[in-house]
């Protein structure tokens, strides 16, 4: 196996494509590998150049496919670089949108990672809840499977208008900004944001509409668990103590 170890970024996955495209033993990953014997590891350096001749090749033949290896890339799966290496070299090899060739197994790890991605931002847009800063700035903590803070921005700025706030990535130390004009996405580490003195009147009303809905006969705890997963309970007042 030859390990082709890119940065973690979009220009170093796709530089690390156009490196591999032609090895049939070739594994790409921005993650730590542990080398066997016989294995070959092989940092690749970014060149903007190479990789932007990738990306022109994937939108020649696909401009929807960008999108779906960006979500590739986003995803918590460790295997996310290998996975969305082998769903480009499928379409440039074909020359043709390959998405709906769902027996190639490149084709459906690939897509499978995709809907994962898309169904996490899609829930997120309801399970993230927002409590106020002590400079009057809303803010929302979470910790998602994925790397999905730049999908969420649109939906809250969107839905918040002028209302600045704050979505931070606890896990990736890294949040989505908006100052009620434009948005950014920047490093944040734990223990960075002051909370509002109201911080507890604003979760005690979340607690109070979740009491005046719940219909306690007719709690089902299992599905409540399908549809809103425990891991994400602990940024949520009504399901905390």
């Amino acid at each position: 196996m030859h390990y082709y170890l890119y940065d973690g970024t979009e220009e170093g996955f796709y530089t690390a494509v156009f490196h591999a495209y032609a090895d049939k033993e070739a594994y790409v990953t921005c993650e730590n590998v542990q080398l066997r014997l016989g294995d070959g590891g092989m940092p690749v350096t970014n060149d903007e150049n190479k990789a932007m001749r990738v990306l022109h090749k994937v939108a020649e033949y696909d401009r929807r496919a960008r999108g779906e290896i960006d979500a590739i890339l986003r995803s918590g799966d460790p295997a996310r670089g290998q996975k969305a290496f082998l769903y480009v070299r499928l379409l440039v090899r074909r020359r043709a949108p390959v998405r709906q060739m769902h027996a190639e197994p490149a084709v459906a790890e690939a897509l499978d990672v995709v809907r994962r991605v898309r169904r996490e931002t899609h829930d997120m847009t309801g399970f993230l809840r927002f409590t106020e800063t002590a400079g009057g700035v809303l803010y929302a903590p979470y910790s998602p499977d994925n790397d999905i803070t730049e999908y969420l921005l649109p939906h809250f700025k969107a839905r918040f208008a002028r209302l600045p706030f704050v979505i931070h990535d606890v896990g990736r130390e890294k949040a989505g900004l908006y100052n009620g004009r434009e948005t950014a996405v920047v490093p944040l580490g734990k223990g960075e944001i002051s909370l509002s003195a109201d911080q507890e009147a604003f979760e005690q009303l979340w607690r109070d509409y979740y009491a005046a809905i719940d219909i306690p006969e007719r709690r089902r705890e299992k599905q409540m668990r399908g549809y809103m997963p425990v891991r994400y309970w602990k940024f949520m007042p009504e399901k905390r103590p």
